[in-house]
């Protein structure tokens, strides 16, 4: 394995990461509101994620920065090309954290019901434009020969690329149901399964529908055909898998499949694009594609990266594990909490 696919790689895991570990941080985001009865339910939903949604983010920011430094032709053109998009993430996801710290500092019912509808669609934005993104990103966008980005609004938002924001978003929704299932007690956790069990169909549909429209749309199942093919078949074993762990209400099984589902939606759009990083829509012949080659930094600043990188990994990962192991019991809605 070369360093350029090594980068590859673990920039690619690092969004993989992000979007299994702030999925269900998106979801309880969305369910806090409806679900959550009374103050008190939907402050026992945000405290489940309460100690985990700042280190959740901080997979795309380093992901985004490991882009920057091992591909800096790739950040270059996604990010500009997808400027507003990524404002939008940027504010909901400034608007989700101010809210989650300012609801619990207000007495006033008006000013918590806000934060609350800001937590809301802070959690629904992000997921609805990173599944637009990376839809795009797979269907091709106009590149030109200098690795410039000439993407209109119907290059971005289109019905294929918002099909698979409504896709990710629901699944993040269905994930965050089922981290609920393992966080709480009592009716909430009741409740939280039981419209879990309802969306298992609508995603059902919403997953084959998209990808069906992937594969008329896209080269995805052709330029790795084999490993796609697998990475489905696996992803519908999952899929049943999950649907017998509710049934049998085994929450803990029931949320990593759902987390597993995410996990392969997510990496299957790595596994077609590698060796590419962006698919240019303007030449037949793909010279303006950005490939992990010729969008990537110097063998000298990839190999000093890998050496940090690999130093720093073990710790970033064993405090995250230790984090999680700290705060595993479940959140009792009905004793006094502070959030």
């Amino acid at each position: 394995m070369s360093l350029n696919d090594l980068w590859f790689t673990l920039v690619s895991t690092l969004f993989v990461g992000f979007i299994f570990l702030e999925g269900f941080d998106f979801g309880i985001g969305m369910i806090s509101r409806f679900l959550g009865k009374n103050d008190l339910e939907r402050r026992a939903f945000i405290n489940t994620i309460g100690p985990f949604w700042d280190a959740n983010e901080v997979w795309l920011i380093t992901g985004i920065g490991g882009m920057f430094a091992a591909f800096p032709d790739w950040y270059a053109t996604l990010l500009s090309g997808f400027y507003i998009p990524f404002v939008l993430i940027l504010l909901s996801l400034i608007g989700r954290g101010v809210a989650f710290e300012f609801r619990g500092k207000v007495e006033s019912k008006v000013w918590r019901n806000i934060w609350d509808w800001v937590i809301f669609f802070g959690s629904c934005f992000p997921p609805m434009l990173f599944g637009i993104i990376f839809s795009a990103i797979i269907k091709g966008l106009p590149i030109d020969r200098n690795m410039v980005m000439h993407a209109s609004l119907s290059d971005i938002f289109n019905v294929y690329t918002v099909m698979g924001g409504i896709t990710l978003t629901m699944l993040c929704l269905w994930h965050g149901l089922n981290f609920a299932t393992i966080r709480t007690m009592h009716e909430i956790r009741d409740r939280s399964r039981n419209v879990a069990k309802k969306l298992l169909p609508i995603n059902a549909l919403l997953i084959i529908v998209f990808s069906i429209m992937t594969l008329n749309t896209t080269d995805l199942f052709y330029v790795h055909n084999h490993i796609i093919v697998y990475v489905f078949f696996i992803g519908v074993i999952v899929y049943l898998l999950a649907l017998i762990f509710q049934v049998k209400e085994k929450d803990g099984w029931a949320f990593t499949m759902s987390g597993l589902i995410l996990i392969l939606s997510t990496a299957s759009i790595f596994i077609g694009l590698f060796p590419r990083l962006l698919i240019s829509s303007t030449d037949s012949n793909f010279n303006f594609n950005l490939t992990i080659f010729n969008a990537a930094s110097s063998h000298y600043s990839l190999r000093i990266m890998s050496f940090v990188g690999i130093g720093l990994l073990p710790f970033v990962l064993g405090y995250q594990i230790w984090s999680y192991y700290v705060f595993r019991k479940r959140v009792n809605h009905k004793k006094n909490m502070e959030y």
